[in-house]
């Protein structure tokens, strides 16, 4: 028998200056603001929701301080919570296939795409 897939295994996570795959599927930008120094050509981003992003205050707090992780965990899945729109889109989108979270963080297990793939998969879950 075979066992059913979790729904985040056909959501992958990578740094937006990694070198882009025909296997990533659909690359989502899923940050604020456009990676710096990242040419828009190299990027290979199919699409780009800046909704679906911390908000800058929530950015700008964290400042990338895993001393403050978890907090921030917290304050984004709250974000997320009141954003429904953009949380439906994406669960849309990744519902279509496979599926690359695209990052510009250099941290990559403390970063937005690291909980926002989390959060998308509790969603995934619940809902048929």
């Amino acid at each position: 028998m075979r066992t059913k897939a979790k729904p985040t295994e056909s959501i992958r996570i990578k740094r937006a200056y990694e070198e882009p795959h025909r296997g990533d599927g659909r690359r989502i930008l899923v940050e604020r603001l456009w990676p710096r120094g990242l040419r828009k050509e190299a990027a290979q981003i199919d699409v780009w929701l800046k909704d679906i992003a911390p908000s800058t205050e929530l950015r700008q707090w964290y400042a990338h301080d895993v001393e403050r992780w978890p907090e921030f965990k917290k304050r984004y899945g709250a974000e997320l919570r009141a954003n429904p729109d953009a949380v439906d889109r994406l669960r849309s989108l990744v519902r279509e296939g496979p599926t690359t979270f695209i990052y510009a963080a250099h941290d990559e297990a403390h970063n937005s795409a690291v909980v926002l793939r989390a959060f998308l998969g509790r969603r995934l879950r619940r809902t048929p």
